[in-house]
């Protein structure tokens, strides 16, 4: 099925990129970043849920949407946490826990947001384009699927790490082999996905394939499915019912000043633009170096909001800076010499 016949009862109207600015306070333009899953880890988001009541009712409003406890599945140490289906909602409740309490706090006005991979759907959620209850649910669903549309063992996904890898190269190195570029994170990082068979395969071509292979290395990543592959495209027509299922409560024009992984630039402000951008999401390239420029280009100040900091670097390796906030001290820190009554 093309896009075109995608999420067609609910086209919803654009809206210009214009509007979103409009919206923006005075002063500095904000964006917030949010990590994906593998950022996850034992503990995260404790310190927001203690000293924060929008936290503790963030995490409280997950359990009673999902159906089993939140807190502490990502306070106590649970192999489940890093099974996909857990590993989404528990870093999409950490992360909006994490936002509103820094929000209501230090009075965070963000002009735009981004997400990588699945931060995607906790930049649309704090965005206000996607209710929060309809995000847990839909990346729960969206984590069983993704663990089930490759059999384990069968896929793997390995970062590719070096200095300005050559993207065309690599293209052609795996041009007959059932390998993706899954993430185009920086100049300095893309990741690889497919079939675990064909993976040393691609790893001697891209070496062979570059001036300097000493200057490139290979890091096989602790993944259960090969993520943003041709491999996900069984799932398609299943993820595309969840969709279908919030497509009603999406509030399409506050998602232009959210960055699509998909296309790379700002979603367009139609609710089937929205789902049709998260389906593709899921078996195409994840086009973060696009977002990040994008975002550093329209914000003066951009903050990484989650349990890990791994956009920090990547942001700093296209020449911007981007402050990372993991704990609720470090948010005090950050903000402590701000005026209350001011607005971020």
């Amino acid at each position: 099925m093309n896009s075109s016949s995608r999420f067609g009862n609910k086209s919803g109207e654009k809206t210009s990129l214009n509007r979103g600015e409009e919206q923006d306070m005075s002063g500095e333009k904000i964006a917030v970043v949010f990590p994906g899953q593998g950022s996850q880890r034992a503990g995260m988001g404790k310190d927001f849920h203690d000293g924060s009541p929008i936290a503790r009712s963030t995490y409280e409003e997950a359990s009673d949407v999902l159906g089993w406890d939140v807190p502490a599945m990502c306070f106590m140490k649970n192999e489940k946490l890093h099974l996909t289906e857990y590993a989404q909602p528990c870093i999409l409740a950490t992360e909006i826990a994490m936002y509103r309490t820094i929000q209501q706090e230090f009075q965070m006005e963000p002009s735009f947001y981004g997400g990588h991979s699945l931060g995607e759907y906790t930049a649309l959620t704090a965005a206000g384009a996607l209710s929060y209850r309809d995000a847990l649910q839909v990346v729960q669903e969206r984590g069983k699927l993704m663990q089930k549309a490759s059999p384990l063992g069968s896929g793997s996904m390995t970062a590719v790490i070096g200095e300005n890898i050559p993207i065309h190269s690599v293209r052609k190195a795996l041009d007959d082999l059932p390998i993706d570029i899954a993430n185009l994170n920086s100049l300095q990082q893309i990741v690889i996905s497919g079939r675990a068979g064909s993976m040393d395969t691609a790893v001697r071509r891209i070496r062979e394939s570059v001036s300097s292979p000493d200057a490139i290395r290979f890091v096989p990543l602790q993944v259960s499915a090969p993520f943003h592959s041709r491999f996900m495209r069984g799932i398609t027509m299943l993820f595309e019912e969840v969709l279908n299922r919030v497509a009603d409560t999406i509030s399409p024009e506050r998602a232009v000043r959210v960055a699509s992984n998909f296309t790379g630039s700002f979603h367009d402000g139609s609710c089937r633009d929205i789902l049709n951008n998260l389906l593709e999401q899921l078996s195409n390239t994840v086009k973060w170096n696009e977002n990040m420029r994008l975002l550093s280009q329209k914000a003066s100040c951009i903050y990484e909001i989650g349990p890990g900091r791994p956009l920090r670097n990547f942001f700093q390796s296209i020449g911007a800076t981007c402050s990372s906030i993991t704990t609720f001290s470090g948010a005090m820190r950050e903000f402590q010499n701000r005026k209350s009554d001011d607005t971020i």
